[in-house]
């Protein structure tokens, strides 16, 4: 079952071939739309007017706020070291690692084929396609590279249009 029974998905919210995706556990805004292949794992809350494009990996702790946009193929961690086995070799458990947080601030973007670990991207920011975000993205900043670095702002500034 591609969307599970735990998923809170708000009657206007609108995902593209259900059949297609793996959907547990998560919130799903108003007027929010998922597109094919999508994965969004429990413990994630997606606000409304999202727009998050297919082959995308939404990961338990992310919360995504009102109006964002998300490209296809963006992956989001919640583990800074992760491991298959501890140090004596023994298989790593849920206890064995600390699940961290991201949250993606209202109106911010990000392009195709980005990655993010756990931070915080601020309001109105703009990740570039194929960054690894690996730091808190500031308010209204672009980001590219890898690692992703400002490069730029979305408010444009007096003069700029002139």
């Amino acid at each position: 079952m591609p969307i599970a029974e735990s998923v809170k998905l708000h009657p206007e919210a609108v995902v593209f071939h259900p059949d297609l995706v793996n959907l547990y556990g998560c919130t799903i805004g108003a007027r929010s739309r998922v597109g094919t292949f999508v994965e969004i794992q429990p413990d994630v809350e997606i606000g409304a007017d999202c727009k998050i494009q297919s082959h995308s990996f939404i990961c338990s702790g992310v919360t995504i706020e009102d109006e964002v946009f998300v490209g296809h193929g963006v992956m989001f961690t919640n583990d800074l070291h992760p491991a298959a086995t501890n140090e004596d070799g023994s298989l790593q458990s849920a206890a064995d690692w600390e699940m961290r947080p991201t949250r993606v601030c209202r109106r911010a973007s990000i392009g195709s084929g980005a990655t993010i670990l756990p931070v915080t991207i601020g309001e109105g920011a703009l990740v570039a396609a194929g960054a690894v975000v690996t730091r808190d993205v500031p308010p209204y900043a672009i980001v590219a590279g890898v690692p992703a670095k400002v490069v730029g702002s979305t408010r444009a500034t007096k003069g700029d249009s002139e």
